[in-house]
């Protein structure tokens, strides 16, 4: 004798490692068909053509039971309709489609929400059969949260196509699989192209380890990738509107590594990527003859050179297995060694590792070592600073790592500082040297490699995701109970700032916003503030705001 579907116990973290029991799916089934009060009040369950909502009476609860109906069949063995267990309650629709769309053609999708459980019906039991041993030996996950996969007992899910309250999103996600039909692999197409944007990039992110985290979703045709408004970003190509849209839906807004490389994902306007090299900017995976743009090496490679160091020309060595990903960060807690490379870490457009910044036009009158420690510190750990002893509006800056002097030129290259058009780009020089003992050197030269002022001491540090441009609008942290807005705003006015509006965060009072009267003042203010004492025990801690009061 079956117990109560109650007395079921949920389905959750608390045991990973259990299948789900077929007993429960023929529960909610059998509830389903008989119109339970409890069920429907409960789940609203949801399929693409029937969305069920509290009823007031059985009459129509036994309406609403006819709407999905299931074709039973022997236990246990294969079936193309799947059951999934232990779901997210905020899990959609489309997202449900987009676990089976890897294995086959996807033909109907029932989500009951309330009861953390899904069905999904294949075309045939051969794509079914594929999901489920798939799964068997690589946990699924939605939303961060293991699911478990299994074939239902049930040959066959009905739902009633033309139910007036019919689910919109259930239909969309089966409208966009039916659109896999007839489609061929260099097929272009609205949404087949996706705009990424990597944000917060602390670690480099190159062609090939997009290609392998996009694979993993399914089979890419081609990647541009480029630098925009000072932001690494790539197109890439899918050979379908289904594949693309499960990418988008499955990667935008994960880090690739721990705590930074944030995808952000959008449709291109584009239907169609026009590759005309392949090399460590572009690739073209369905043509892996177009050459590299370099002369050099396509000569090497017309005459059959050997052990040429070449680029990753068709991806072969990525995982492109076309199932989809399961698991985050998508690369790792932080890059192999093989990601950063031999030589230290390269972005795209940077080829040596250097750490050391030429910075030039500066004001000579109000140029320190430790105001430049304090305003290149916002993007990176200041190591050493020398002020050119016979060209003192130029100095040279070390950071600790290579992606911090990117970010620092990204930001401020042809900032107004101090009256002036500062530039910022790589030196020839690989480290800034100290001066011998006894050698004068009038306090031009300072190392900073001890300072307690770093803000980005640990690998992954949150403070790589506040990094912003200069702007008029400081953030300001580490305010004393003890200290008022008056007491704050005083001090900025005494160091030469307007004050042009300021704010408490309602939720945080340790925190505030100050918004001065240009970008130029915010930076002189910066400088001037950043570690300025406002109690005995409390230093102010202050950066850009991407935010205006």
């Amino acid at each position: 004798m079956k117990r109560p579907f109650s007395e079921y116990p949920p389905a959750g973290p608390s045991s990973p490692n259990t299948l789900p029991d077929e007993e429960d799916e023929d529960e909610v089934m059998l509830k389903i068909e008989r119109g339970s009060d409890e069920l429907l009040s409960q789940t609203g369950a949801v399929s693409n053509g029937s969305v069920m909502s509290p009823a007031p009476n059985h009459a129509d609860n036994n309406n609403d039971a006819k709407k999905v109906k299931l074709d039973t069949k022997n236990p246990g063995a294969p079936s193309r309709v799947i059951h999934i267990r232990n779901i997210p309650n905020e899990v959609t629709e489309a997202e449900i489609v987009h676990l089976g769309i890897p294995f086959g053609k996807v033909t109907n999708v029932l989500v009951l929400k309330g009861k953390n459980q899904a069905f999904l019906e294949m075309s045939d039991e051969v794509a079914a059969t594929t999901m489920v041993n798939y799964f068997t030996n690589c946990t699924a996950q939605l939303r961060g949260r293991a699911v478990y996969v299994q074939f239902s007992n049930h040959k066959e899910l009905k739902t009633d196509q033309n139910h007036s309250n019919a689910n919109p999103s259930a239909q969309a996600a089966l409208q966009a699989a039916q659109a896999l039909v007839n489609q061929t692999d260099t097929q272009g197409g609205p949404n087949t192209v996706l705009r990424v944007i990597v944000e917060h990039m602390i670690y480099p992110v190159t062609l090939d380890v997009l290609y392998q985290i996009f694979s993993r979703v399914g089979k890419v045709l081609k990647i541009v990738t480029f630098t925009k408004n000072n932001t690494f970003q790539a197109l890439i190509q899918y050979p379908d509107v289904v594949t693309a849209q499960a990418a988008k839906m499955t990667l935008d807004g994960q880090n690739i590594y721990n705590a930074c490389c944030t995808l952000r994902i959008e449709y291109s306007k584009l239907s169609n990527l026009n590759v005309k090299y392949n090399n460590d900017k572009s690739r073209d995976y369905t043509n892996p003859n177009l050459p590299t743009g370099d002369p050099a090496l396509d000569s090497a490679l017309a005459i059959g050179a050997p052990n040429l160091n070449l680029p990753n020309r068709t991806g072969e060595n990525a995982s492109a297995t076309g199932m989809p990903f399961t698991g985050m960060p998508l690369a790792g807690v932080t890059p192999t060694a093989a990601a950063l490379g031999a030589a230290g870490i390269r972005l795209p457009g940077q080829p040596s590792p250097n750490c050391v910044l030429l910075v030039s036009n500066l004001n000579e009158e109000m140029v320190t070592p430790d105001a430049l420690f304090t305003l290149f510190g916002v993007y990176g750990d200041v190591l050493r600073v020398k002020i050119l002893f016979n060209k003192k509006d130029n100095a040279l800056v070390q950071m600790s790592e290579p992606h911090q002097t990117q970010l620092a030129i990204s930001h401020l290259d042809k900032m107004k500082t101090w009256g002036k058009q500062i530039r910022v780009t790589l030196s020839k020089h690989q480290t800034v040297q100290l001066p011998k003992e006894g050698q004068p050197d009038a306090g031009l030269t300072k190392d900073y490699t001890n300072s307690p002022l770093h803000r980005f001491k640990k690998p992954g540090s949150k403070n790589y995701q506040n990094i912003y441009p200069p702007s008029a609008t400081l953030h300001l942290s580490n305010i004393p109970p003890t200290v008022d807005e008056e007491q704050i705003k005083d001090a900025f006015t005494h160091a030469g700032a307007s004050v042009k509006a300021f704010k408490f965060f309602p939720k945080d009072r340790k925190m505030a916003l100050i918004q001065l009267g240009s970008v130029e003042e915010a930076i002189a203010a910066l400088i001037k503030m950043h570690n300025f004492q406002l109690s005995d025990s409390s230093h102010l801690r202050v950066s850009f705001s991407k935010s205006t009061i």
